[in-house]
């Protein structure tokens, strides 16, 4: 199917590696120009030289996507080097301490900033392009995390909350055609990333944990989320608008870790 993203024109944070650089890849071969964004600027590099092979823009700009000023420079810098921008995706995020006995409340705060907050300000500051564009589309990549209870507290709860943030922004922004949809991957495994970790550090568990939570017997791929979220940015999208789009394969529990008893 064409997606019809000839020409569009994308943010994507933390683009430079995993699902972000994933998505990136997937607009740009479609035809979409894109830029990256992600701290590393080394890393951002190497992902920008690659997204360059399907000959359309690609811009990389280094920023820490919880800097809320740095972040808003970032979009504007994206926007005048691309011409506009027609969407805009929030993939950067993670954790900052753990469960909360374990946790400090900073941690929590720190966490909640990383992934809501700067959902929040990659949003605010993507508006008046997408706006002056007549329209757009965001996605929030949350996690099934955010649905189901398991454990890293921190993370569950600020997913939880990223989830609703896309729900209400789809009403708040609506009369500015500006749809609003959030993705919500279950655990997805590539080359470097934490799966790959945990395969390596404790082989066991991890073939327990595929063979017990997974009906199809193996984790996602990339590339099966980068495509439903391409599809969400484009207009053939246009009637799907504050939802949270599971992509899990029909997992059963969202981590392999356990809460200590």
């Amino acid at each position: 199917m064409d997606l019809g993203l000839h020409g569009r024109r994308f943010v994507v944070t933390g683009g430079s590696r995993g699902i972000g650089k994933a998505i990136a890849d997937t607009l740009a071969s479609e035809g979409a120009d894109v830029a990256i964004f992600a701290r590393g600027p080394d890393q951002l590099d190497r992902a920008r030289a690659d997204l360059e092979r399907h000959g359309t823009r690609i811009v990389d700009v280094a920023v820490d996507v919880s800097d809320v000023q740095a972040l808003a420079q970032a979009v504007s810098e994206a926007a005048k080097r691309l011409g506009g921008l027609d969407g805009a995706v929030a993939n950067a995020g993670g954790t900052i301490g753990g469960n909360l006995l374990e946790s400090a409340p900073e941690d929590f705060a720190a966490t909640y900033q990383l992934n809501v907050g700067h959902a929040v300000s990659l949003t605010q500051a993507a508006v008046p392009h997408l706006s002056s564009a007549g329209g757009g589309s965001v996605v929030f990549i949350a996690s099934i995390t955010g649905l189901r209870p398991a454990p890293r507290t921190t993370y569950a709860a600020a997913k939880a909350a990223e989830i609703h943030l896309a729900a209400v922004l789809a009403q708040e922004l609506a009369h500015l055609r500006i749809r609003v949809n959030a993705v919500s991957p279950g655990s997805i495994f590539f080359p470097g990333g934490s799966w790959d970790r945990f395969q390596q550090d404790d082989p066991e568990a991890f073939t327990n944990f595929v063979h017990t939570e997974f009906p199809f017997g193996r984790l996602g791929t990339l590339e099966e989320v980068a495509a439903p979220v391409a599809f969400l940015l484009s207009d053939r999208a246009s009637w799907i608008t504050g939802a949270n789009v599971v992509i899990d394969g029909g997992q059963g529990k969202p981590s392999a870790r356990r809460f200590t008893t």
